[in-house]
């Protein structure tokens, strides 16, 4: 593809229809700032090639105005000598220069056309190039203010999971006071109950040795 087919593509390119069909849009910019760059310093270069074939072709002009007038000259001071023939062959010579500079004026001005229609591509290229790379400081910026949201997002989501646990956890202990306290209840409960029936042997044991030691109280003395 030549530079001025690139050139008239990316010129006529849609940058906001590229970028919304783009998977990666930053790549895509990054891409076409590239392609564009590179363009532009072609588009320079050709540019700079057309001045220097128009100075070119300003120079042969001004040399064959310069021969046109020596041959002019010629003419006038054989006309003056007498000299028609050679009068009528300088002015011929002339006249053939005078070809020659009419078709180096016409290739001048199509340079000159050509440098005008470079010269507006460029600026056309470059506001392209502006676009894109305000177009790429803008991407980048949004992508990396949906990754630090992805990422807070994510640790959001990673704090309330946490939470969740540390709530479950927290209820978990508290079942466990729960249990625990109704165990000790229970332990208590059990405590008191043996205490009960070791107080009831308790008491039948006091009460034999009481009625034993009435029996003998009650024994005659001999």
């Amino acid at each position: 593809m030549s530079v001025f087919s690139r050139l008239s593509d990316i010129i006529n390119a849609n940058l906001n229809s590229l970028l919304d069909k783009a998977e990666d849009p930053e790549k895509i910019v990054r891409l076409m700032i590239q392609e564009m760059e590179d363009t532009l310093v072609e588009v320079r270069s050709a540019a700079a090639k057309v001045i220097a074939e128009r100075k070119e072709r300003e120079r042969q002009l001004s040399l064959l105005d310069l021969e046109q007038s020596d041959w002019q000259h010629k003419a006038e001071l054989a006309l003056r000598k007498d000299r028609e023939d050679l009068a009528r062959a300088a002015l011929s010579h002339k006249a053939a220069l005078g070809d020659q500079h009419k078709a180096v004026a016409q290739d001048l001005t199509i340079l000159g056309d050509n440098l005008v229609k470079l010269n507006d591509d460029i600026a056309k290229l470059q506001a392209k190039l502006q676009d894109a790379k305000a177009r790429q400081r803008t991407i980048v910026i949004r992508a990396q203010n949906a990754q630090t949201s992805l990422k807070a997002r994510t640790q959001i989501h990673s704090a309330k999971i946490d939470d969740m646990l540390n709530r479950f956890d927290y209820a978990e202990r508290r079942i466990d006071s729960v249990e625990a306290q109704a165990e000790a209840l229970d332990l208590g409960r059990a405590k008191t109950l043996n205490q009960a029936f070791a107080d009831l042997e308790s008491e039948d044991r006091i009460k034999g040795e009481l009625e034993a030691l009435k029996a003998r109280l009650q024994q005659p003395k001999g």
